[in-house]
């Protein structure tokens, strides 16, 4: 355990802003990664999707076509790892045709909640995510 952490320290907040398709770079896969090694070394973990990254969460993805490995299954593990902060901008889903609904079904189980399951997906406006950002320590853009 760190001296910060023993000393009743601050734990720094990590954001993870997502702004790529799922497909076609390394960013989405390789953000998801660092995300799980970082959540792994309990940072305090959370994800923006902005811009073209809404389309990483979208449901039914489908890679068949352009023989890349879907990825998508392993956001349903972030739960898993207290990674339980996911801001999709309502912004970004208008602007590409998207909904809610177009989105995966993400949970986690919250344990001061008798591990009722909650989601993990929390939908808010440009302005909204401008004071997210700002409560961060730390902002990592893929």
């Amino acid at each position: 355990m760190s001296e910060d952490m023993e000393d009743g320290g601050d734990i720094k907040k990590f954001m993870y802003m997502n702004r790529k398709a799922p497909y076609g770079t390394i960013y989405a896969l390789e953000a998801l990664e660092v995300v799980l090694i970082g959540a792994a070394f309990d940072q305090d973990v959370s994800l923006a999707f902005v811009d073209d990254g809404v389309f990483q969460l979208t449901k039914g993805q489908d890679t068949a076509g352009i023989g890349i490995k879907n990825f998508s299954p392993a956001f349903k593990a972030l739960g898993d790892y207290d990674v339980t902060k996911l801001y999709v901008e309502k912004e970004s889903l208008e602007e590409r045709g998207l909904t809610a609904d177009d989105l995966m079904d993400l949970v986690y189980e919250d344990e001061d909640d008798d591990w009722a399951e909650k989601p993990s997906i929390r939908l808010v406006s440009r302005d909204e995510l401008k004071t997210v950002l700002a409560e961060q320590d730390v902002i990592m853009s893929f």
